[in-house]
């Protein structure tokens, strides 16, 4: 087949190379797209659900309705978490056949535990259960917090396919890897199957790029330019040869997309990239190369300044950087955490306006 041949770049990608293509939203429209193209996943949380809203409530106005008019008891937060909920349903089922031909490596919808939810290791377990059987190929996304490893194991344990999510660092995703590892183990020891799971480990490359350049700002920091597109690649690329040393048996996956790297570095590994649909339409009517390059290493020149000028670049790329313990602490899990808890209170303010109409509208 020509590159002619191929829809897009994203396309080709996934015909020539083993790496996937995954949609950073459950809009169907956007997701039906991103199949189109290649796409063999999609994912679903608060954030997500607050933006799909917003472009097609005529969509999802009648089922807040009766979701208001037939179930009184609920709060506006348990209406939300439905929506969530439902919402992640019709995505998957966009996927489940992909879902079926793959036998569970690809083709599921990825939907995300509360994140208020990050120290309670109980609760995610148990809400990751509540998840995992509204449909039959969810993936669900646990915090990678202190609270989050240990929910991570037993979830995996429990046969539900996980993924780690607000991670951006090295010593994060081993403490995943070895997490599910031992859930696997546990798995097997007792004849319980695991063929057919499909754990991922999300580094959100360019929430670290985001901030090193807050650090940048706040401590005066000057970096020759471009250096600062490089931190999340970095990580990735050195977490992926890792991996792929020690047989860990789930696939990195990249997202928070600032820039073309954080898809076109990581075309030719045996991982997953999950764009938003607004950098796909980027990257397909781009004419960026699809080129196998997550073997080529980031230039030791820029590792070296990026080591030398951020304290926090060193615990991101470093295995043993970060403790467990400080995974909580660290600037960017706080900062994502706090986005995605606001994402929550947002989505009940959605909902608050069916159950409570604004007297002094007009």
């Amino acid at each position: 087949m020509t590159i002619a041949a191929y829809k897009s770049p994203l396309h080709e990608m996934t015909q020539v190379t083993p790496t996937c293509l995954w949609n950073d939203s459950a809009s169907l429209q956007e997701l039906r797209y991103s199949i189109e193209h290649g796409a063999v996943g999609a994912t679903c949380n608060p954030v997500i659900v607050v933006g799909i809203l917003k472009k097609e409530m005529g969509l999802w106005k009648d089922r807040i309705r009766e979701l208001v008019d037939e179930r009184p008891a609920l709060t506006e937060d348990q209406i939300a978490w439905q929506l969530v909920a439902d919402i992640s349903v019709k995505g998957a089922s966009l996927l489940k056949p992909i879902f079926d031909a793959e036998r569970g490596k690809n083709g599921r919808l990825s939907i995300q535990t509360d994140p208020r939810l990050f120290r309670d290791s109980q609760a995610l377990v148990t809400q990751a259960k509540y998840f995992n059987q509204l449909a039959p190929n969810m993936i669900v996304k646990i915090p990678v917090t202190h609270a989050g490893i240990s929910a991570i194991e037993e979830a995996t344990y429990l046969g539900i396919s996980i993924n780690a999510t607000v991670c951006f660092s090295l010593p994060q995703c081993v403490a995943v890897a070895e997490a599910v590892e031992r859930g696997l183990t546990r798995r097997e020891r007792e004849g319980k199957e695991i063929a057919t799971m499909g754990p991922v480990c999300t580094i959100m490359v360019g929430r670290l790029d985001d901030w090193l350049r807050v650090l940048m700002e706040k401590e005066n920091i000057v970096v020759d330019p471009g250096i600062m597109e490089w931190a999340g690649v970095a990580v990735f690329k050195k977490t992926y040869q890792l991996f792929r040393e020690r047989g860990y048996r789930l696939r990195l996956l990249s997202a928070a997309f600032r820039n073309h790297m954080h898809w076109s570095e990581f075309v030719g590994g045996d991982v997953v990239i999950s764009p938003p649909y607004s950098w796909q339409l980027k990257f397909n009517a781009s004419d960026i190369e699809v080129s196998p390059r997550i073997d080529k290493p980031v230039d030791p020149k820029i590792v070296e300044e990026l080591s030398s000028k951020f304290v926090d670049f060193q615990r991101a790329y470093t295995e043993g950087g970060l403790t467990t313990e400080e995974f909580d602490s660290f600037g960017p899990t706080r900062r994502t955490l706090r986005q995605f808890v606001t994402a929550c209170h947002d989505l009940d303010g959605i909902v608050r306006d069916f159950l409570l109409p604004n007297p002094d509208a007009p």
